[in-house]
C-alpha cells in the first residue's frame, strides 16, 4: 500500500506522506515519488506530513535526495514527534520544515488585553494566548516573537511566546505562560489597586522602556511612520495645516530609544509583584512624544466623542481613563505643574488627532455619520492646536 498521494496546483506539487516510513517502505516511497514527479513536472515541492507518524534514516535519505533534486522543497504540518527527528538530525537547518499547529478554542475565555492587532485571552490559570485579527498572521507572529526577544535581552520585562497555535474558527495565536498575572486594567476594575499606585507602576515601566537604546534596524522608526500619517492627510487638511503638521514631525530628531507603541493598562501585567509588558508587535523606536500621543489616544482621544468606548476597551469609565492619562503625563514629566503638562499634552494631541483622523478615513469613515463626525472633530482639533505648537520636543 502506497504511503504517498499527491495533488498539483500550478507549478506546485504537494506530496502527502502517511504512516511509518522505514527501511522496508522507503524504497517504494521513493519509487512512487519519482513516478509522480515524472508525470507532474513542477518547480516547487511541498511535502505535507500531517499523517506521517514516523520516519527512519532511510526515509530521511529519501527526503534529502528529493531536496537535492528540487531545491524549493519544503515540509509542512510536521507533528511534534516527527519534527524532533528532523531537528535532531539537522534537517531543520538544511531546509524549510514547519511544525503542525495545535488547534485551541478561545470561546468563553476572558479577554485580558487588547491591542491594535489582536486580543489577548486567558485560556487557563497559567496560560494566555494572543489572537491576531489578521487571519494570515504567521509573519506577524514571528516578527513579534523577535521583537519580544530583543526587548527581553535588553532588560525590558516581557513575556516571550513559546508556541504558535491555530484558533478554532480561523486565524492564529501566540501562547504565553503568565502564572498569576493580572492586567493593570483588571487591578483597577477589581479595586485591588488605587489609580495613583497603578500610575506609578505604569510610569516606572514606561521610563525603563524609554531609557533602552536599540539598534535602529531592529524595529520600525516611529518618526517615519508619523510622517506617513501626515502625508496621508495632505488631501484632507488645508495646506497651511498640513505643512505645519509635516514640518513639526520632520523637525523631531531621530531617536534610537525604545517605545512600546501601544502602551496602556491592558498591555501591562502584574505577576508576583513584577510588571510585564505584553503585545509587543508595535515595538518601535523614536522620541517619546510619539508614545505619549498613542497613550493620549488610548485613554482620551478614541473615547472623546463616545465615552462608552473607554469602558468597553479599557474596562474603566472615561473619567477614570482621563484621570489616569493626566496623572501619568505629569508623573512622567517629573511631577510637572499643570501648565507644563498641558503644553506637552498639546504636542501629543497633534500627533494623536492626526493618527485618529487618518485611521477613520482609511476605515471608510466618510460613509457613516459617526465617521464623518469623528473626522471633523479631529480636523477641528488640529486647526486649533497647530497654531499653538511650534515644536513637538519637550
Amino acid at each position: 500500500m502506497s504511503n504517498v498521494s499527491h495533488e498539483v496546483n500550478g507549478n506546485v506539487l504537494t506530496l502527502f506522506l502517511s504512516g511509518h516510513i522505514d527501511s522496508n517502505s522507503a524504497p517504494e516511497l521513493e519509487e512512487n515519488i519519482n513516478r509522480i514527479r515524472e508525470e507532474n513536472p513542477c518547480g516547487e515541492v511541498v511535502v505535507d506530513c500531517e499523517k506521517l507518524e514516523y520516519i527512519s534514516s532511510a526515509g530521511l535519505r529519501v527526503i534529502l535526495r528529493l531536496k537535492k533534486s528540487v531545491q524549493s522543497t519544503r515540509l509542512i504540518n510536521v507533528t511534534a514527534e516527527v519534527y524532533e527527528i528532523f531537528e535532531m538530525t539537522g534537517f531543520t537547518e538544511m531546509m524549510d520544515i514547519q511544525k503542525a499547529y495545535r488547534v485551541i478554542s478561545v470561546e468563553g475565555c476572558e479577554v485580558i488585553g487588547q491591542g491594535a492587532n489582536g486580543k489577548v485571552y486567558r485560556i487557563d490559570p497559567d496560560t494566555i494566548v494572543k489572537v491576531y485579527l489578521n487571519p494570515d498572521a504567521l509573519p506577524e507572529i514571528h516578527r513579534e516573537r523577535e521583537l519580544a526577544r530583543t526587548a527581553f535581552v535588553l532588560g525590558v520585562p516581557t513575556a516571550i511566546p513559546y508556541d504558535v497555535v491555530k484558533i478554532e474558527g480561523g486565524g492564529f495565536g501566540s501562547v504565553f505562560e503568565l502564572l498569576n498575572a493580572t492586567s493593570f486594567a483588571k487591578l483597577l476594575i477589581r479595586g485591588e489597586k488605587e489609580v495613583d499606585e497603578v500610575v506609578a507602576m505604569s510610569v516606572d515601566l514606561l521610563k525603563l522602556i524609554h531609557s533602552t537604546v536599540v539598534k535602529p534596524e531592529s524595529m520600525p522608526d516611529m518618526r517615519a511612520v508619523a510622517l506617513d500619517w501626515a502625508d496621508f492627510l495632505k488631501d484632507y487638511l488645508d495646506a497651511q495645516y498640513y505643512e505645519k503638521l509635516h514640518a513639526l514631525i520632520e523637525a523631531v530628531p531621530e531617536d534610537n530609544h525604545m517605545m512600546h507603541g501601544d502602551y496602556h493598562i491592558k498591555n501591562v501585567m502584574l505577576q508576583n509583584g513584577e510588571t510585564l509588558l505584553i503585545d509587543m508587535d508595535t515595538l518601535c523606536h523614536g522620541h517619546p512624544i510619539f508614545e505619549l500621543a498613542s497613550m493620549f489616544n488610548a485613554y482620551v482621544g478614541y473615547n472623546e466623542l463616545d465615552h462608552s468606548i473607554a469602558l468597553s476597551f479599557l474596562g474603566i469609565p472615561f473619567e477614570t481613563a482621563s484621570e489616569f492619562w493626566d496623572k501619568s503625563l505629569r508623573l512622567y514629566l517629573g511631577d510637572a505643574d499643570e501648565n507644563t503638562a498641558k503644553e506637552v499634552e498639546k504636542k501629543a494631541q497633534v500627533i494623536g488627532y492626526a493618527r485618529i483622523m487618518r485611521r477613520r478615513i482609511r476605515r471608510k469613515g466618510f460613509e457613516s455619520e459617526e465617521g464623518r463626525r469623528e473626522i471633523e472633530h479631529c480636523r477641528t482639533k488640529l486647526e486649533e492646536l497647530l497654531p499653538q505648537v511650534d515644536s513637538l520636543l519637550f
